[in-house]
């Protein structure tokens, strides 16, 4: 049982277990995994997918190329209860974001800020004499700049600064403290044609269809004692696709579909620096077993109204992670509210895994768009929709 002020020696132990529900520390070896969290409720409501989407404010995460495609100004505020089986009522991930579109220079800037409390613990000496209390936490500052190239193709960049305070005094006599600061940067690409006509086939796919890839937290290791115990920062390889199903005036239908792969490797132990783990990370066996598959399906009514579903695997040698999202929003006028629920029922795991029944909520305003799909003119008047 995880206790709320365990001993210090077993601070950076529960810590890391408590992040290894978001990504397997033992089979993937990464440090600051708070940086995979999923941070908006759309998004996790659709298996965690975006790359190809990346159509509102949340592309500063999944893919900062799609903010090329944006408009307007948006601030999103999002609040999650982390791993909710724990029943620590300070153990929360919280993620606010904005973005504003500036035709002086050509694209579109973003800003993100992300936090994640692990709570209060108390700190103990070699005797088992208490010694105080201190907080746990984990947060990272994002800037993205995303421009479109031509009418149909997006690149993106970012730069992230995190820092992670887990104890800020050492364990036992190691030198150094459980505090560390690294810098990380990402890269997109978003594929968004507005005529695509099928091979063989007179069938125009064009603005239903847009395909993303990004590479996020791309930097060097991070060290909490010394350089010898530095680990990799997760940096994640994702690549996916959407396509709308259905596309009419009142109705639109999206399926999406994102793979992700950790490029991380470690030589004897130490973490490979990042230029080389991009291509050893690729030299393992069963390499497939190290990609995650997030997919999910996004139903708008109007505009207005979102009802949403999804599906994540990860393979049991990696985490195994898997579980059923669920999801809705709602639009009205600038404002939007969204929600998303994870469901492990479908999991084969005797325990119950720490993130079910989590819950994402969104508080979303848009100057100048909507989020969701762009408006084409079928959104329903503010008056109308009111009566």
């Amino acid at each position: 049982m995880i206790r709320k002020k365990p001993h210090i020696y077993g601070v950076l132990t529960v810590v890391l277990l408590l992040l290894s529900q978001v990504q397997d520390i033992s089979a993937q070896t990464s440090a600051v995994p708070f940086l995979l969290i999923s941070p908006n409720s759309r998004n996790s409501a659709m298996g965690e997918s975006g790359v190809a989407i990346a159509d509102d404010v949340s592309a500063i995460f999944w893919n900062p190329a799609g903010l090329g495609f944006q408009q307007g100004m948006e601030l999103s505020l999002n609040h999650s209860n982390w791993l909710p089986q724990f029943q620590q009522s300070d153990l929360y991930f919280e993620y606010a974001s904005y973005k504003m579109d500036l035709p002086s220079i050509g694209g579109t800037l973003g800003a993100a800020l992300t936090y994640l409390s692990l709570g209060k613990f108390e700190r103990r000496d070699e005797g088992n004499n208490r010694l105080g209390e201190f907080e746990s936490y984990e947060l990272a500052f994002s800037t993205s700049y995303g421009a479109r190239v031509d009418e149909d193709l997006g690149l993106g960049i970012g730069l992230r600064i995190i820092h992670s305070s887990l104890s800020q005094v050492g364990t036992a006599r190691e030198q150094g403290s459980g505090t560390a600061t690294a810098v990380a940067g990402d890269v997109g690409i978003l594929y968004r044609p507005s005529k695509l006509t099928l091979p063989f086939s007179n069938t125009d796919i064009g603005n239903r269809f847009a395909v993303g890839a990004s590479i996020t937290n791309i930097g060097p290791s991070i060290s909490y004692i010394d350089e010898a115990q530095a680990d990799p920062l997760p940096t994640a390889l994702r690549v996916g696709f959407k396509y709308d199903i259905v596309k009419e005036k009142y109705n639109i239908l999206t399926f999406t579909t994102d793979i992700t792969k950790l490029l991380i490797s470690r030589t004897d132990r130490k973490a490979d620096p990042f230029y080389k783990a991009v291509y050893k990370s690729w030299d393992v066996e069963d390499v497939l077993k190290t990609f995650t598959l997030g997919t999910g399906f996004e139903y708008w009514y109007s505009q207005l109204v979102a009802l949403r579903f999804g599906f994540f695997h990860e393979d049991p040698s990696m985490g195994n992670r898997r579980f059923l999202t669920f999801g809705a929003g709602v639009r009205y006028d600038i404002y939007g509210f969204d929600f998303s629920y994870i469901s492990t029922a479908i999991s084969d795991d005797d325990v119950i895994s720490p993130l079910s029944e989590t819950l994402r909520f969104t508080l979303s305003v848009n100057w100048g768009r909507g989020s969701g799909p762009a408006d084409d003119g079928t959104r329903i008047p503010v008056d109308d929709a009111a009566n």
